[in-house]
């Protein structure tokens, strides 16, 4: 509707305009005084006209004294026979100079023709903007069941395993699936199946849509992409139609993959949810599990699908002969982030002594997205600095504002509340320092980041897999450093702890209840955990344990809590000169790196 208003301003802007410019070409902007043919002859007879001009019908009378006037003629006679009539003196008008002008071709025809066939053209381009109103929304009616594949050139901007960083298990997997795709008779002639559907798994960033598209480059074959979402509309019955339509362009092109994301928005368990048990998001189910096994064995297509919930797929979705391959894609470890950093800083301006490998340290748990994301803020803070290079602190500190969000240097606070801050964040400090289970301190500040007033960064030199028990009660430990020295330095207490313990109380309350590592309770696990309501999942958990137990894990929990609590306040109160001196240092410097760090806890000692 919008744009049918538009194109109508526009053409009525048009016709104004060719309305000015015929109005210009077909006579002049200045006012002529009007006259009468008696009048005329009058003035004629009295010697006033010096000469008069004959334009068809049009009269242009100058008199003697400058004056200019129009009159018009009768059309059906001459002037000099309209003015006898009159009673013109013949002597007096055969002294007068007459000039007769033929009217212009063009003047003649757009005074004829403008005025009769430009309401035509007018009326015409309304209908006209109408019907194709209505054919654009007929259309549309048509084309509504065709999938919207979004096809992705192998070749323009090719991405291969080598812009791949890790992930060495899941491309050793893939390349047997662009060798299926280059020479399918290899596999064939030895009565091997390459597997129709491979479903890629991994945590949000992980890299499934660029694992995709860099197994479509190096096969060097189309690649058809689309969101599950997008099967799926409000009308019944469209999802299974544009599934069949993508399929069929797979097809068509073959070899070729297809790929199609977030799997899981049509893939849920059929049968365990809220609504009916034949909705449309079933039926466009269905209609890739037809597919699905509706391909020929010599069929060269390759049907990629990613999600990170494996656990809601419908299990005839993962049956073989559809997506009977998974390949789980995990966060990189410390070498594999060190080898997408230098990926990601291909493209940027890096300081020479800038150690990519330190960056990897301080980012466990960081994803490729996130990575890229990192560097991408480190370029930022640089150009915000008017540098010509990303230096090495400019990558730490975007570090830690993905983490925790950007500094609040602004953040006015009291000077009591900043002695607060640093002696609680050197509480952490200290005691992660003095267990040796717990993870080393790399930071230390008492600059507001995101809601936190300060924070104390303490990383593992290496990638683990398992913790211990051990381990986990030193974090515990930690966790209650703040709190600790601000009753041991202030013997009171503050909000500025809730977030530690709340954070103390659930790692111990899965300590108990999910890693068997109570002492009463035992190797038992309780799946003490709330389920959310979705499609193809439970709607409410049950308790499977009774009261008594729920009252023993309670009081297990709190057994951890308070050990952590009491071994925090022992290291504080054994320790108090030196936490003096680190929160000292921390109301001087405001952030202390580890090599500052140690040397305080080494002169301390």
């Amino acid at each position: 509707m919008k744009t049918f208003l538009k194109n109508l301003a526009w053409v009525f802007l048009a016709f104004i305009i060719i309305s000015i410019i015929f109005s210009a070409m077909t006579g002049s902007f200045a006012e002529k005084k009007q006259i009468a043919l008696n009048d005329l002859a009058l003035k004629i007879n009295a010697l006033e006209v010096e000469k008069i001009t004959v334009s068809g019908n049009d009269l242009t009378v100058k008199l003697k004294d400058g004056a200019e006037m129009t009159a018009k003629k009768e059309a059906e006679a001459s002037l000099s026979e309209t003015l006898a009539n009159y009673g013109v003196d013949q002597k007096a008008f055969r002294e007068i100079p007459m000039e007769v002008k033929d009217e212009s071709g063009f003047q003649f025809w757009a005074s004829v023709l403008i005025p009769t066939l430009l309401p035509i053209i007018a009326i015409g381009v309304i209908f006209w903007l109408l019907f194709r109103n209505a054919k654009s929304g007929m259309n549309q009616a048509f084309t509504f069941g065709q999938s919207k594949l979004k096809a992705f050139n192998p070749f323009k901007n090719k991405i291969d395993f080598d812009d791949v960083a890790g992930l060495y298990e899941a491309k050793q997997e893939l390349k047997e699936v662009v060798e299926f795709l280059k020479n399918p008779k290899k596999f064939t002639d030895l009565g091997a199946k390459i597997p129709r559907g491979v479903l890629l798994v991994g945590s949000p960033g992980t890299g499934k849509t660029l694992i995709a598209r860099a197994v479509a480059g190096e096969a060097g074959v189309p690649f058809f992409h689309m969101s599950a979402s997008e099967f799926v509309e409000m009308f019944v019955g469209v999802g299974a139609s544009r599934t069949r339509d993508a399929f069929e362009t797979a097809k068509n092109t073959a070899p070729s993959i297809l790929f199609i994301d977030e799997i899981d928005a049509v893939g849920r368990q059929r049968g365990a949810g809220l609504g009916g048990g034949h909705d449309e998001r079933e039926q466009t189910l269905n209609q890739i599990l037809v597919e699905m096994d509706g391909f020929d064995r010599e069929t060269r297509v390759i049907v990629l699908a990613a999600t990170n919930r494996p656990d809601i797929l419908d299990p005839a979705l993962l049956r073989p002969g559809r997506f009977d391959r998974r390949i789980i894609l995990d966060l990189p470890d410390i070498r594999e982030r060190e080898e997408i950093l230098k990926i990601h800083a291909k493209d940027k301006i890096i300081d020479k002594d800038a150690d990519l490998k330190k960056v990897a340290v301080r980012t466990p748990g960081f994803s490729g997205a996130d990575l890229a994301n990192l560097m991408n803020e480190a370029a930022i803070f640089a150009a915000r600095k008017n540098k010509k290079s990303i230096s090495q602190q400019d990558i730490f500190d975007s570090v830690e504002k993905v983490i925790l969000g950007p500094e609040r240097k602004s953040r006015v606070t009291t000077e009591k509340e900043r002695k607060i801050t640093a002696y609680h964040e050197a509480g952490h400090g200290l005691v992660s320092a003095l267990i040796p289970e717990a993870d080393p301190v790399h930071k230390i500040s008492i600059i507001s980041r995101g809601m936190a007033g300060g924070y104390t960064l303490k990383l593992p030199l290496e990638d683990r897999r398992l913790k211990s028990r051990e381990q986990f009660l030193a974090d515990l430990a930690m966790m209650f450093g703040g709190y600790a020295a601000e009753k041991a330095i202030f013997h009171d207490m503050t909000t500025g702890a809730s977030n530690d313990l709340k954070v103390a109380f659930e790692l111990a309350r899965r300590m108990v209840t999910k890693y068997g590592m109570s002492e009463k309770i035992g190797p038992v696990a309780y799946d003490d955990s709330e389920e959310t309501v979705f499609l193809g999942r439970e709607i409410m958990s049950e308790k499977h344990y009774s009261e008594e137990t729920a009252k023993l894990i309670d009081a297990e929990t709190e057994k951890l809590i308070r050990e952590a609590e009491k071994k925090a306040e022992k290291i504080i109160a054994g320790n108090k000169k030196t936490l003096k001196a680190i929160a000292d240092a921390l109301l001087e410097k405001e952030i202390l790196e580890k090599e500052e760090f140690e040397e305080i806890i080494k002169k301390a000692k």
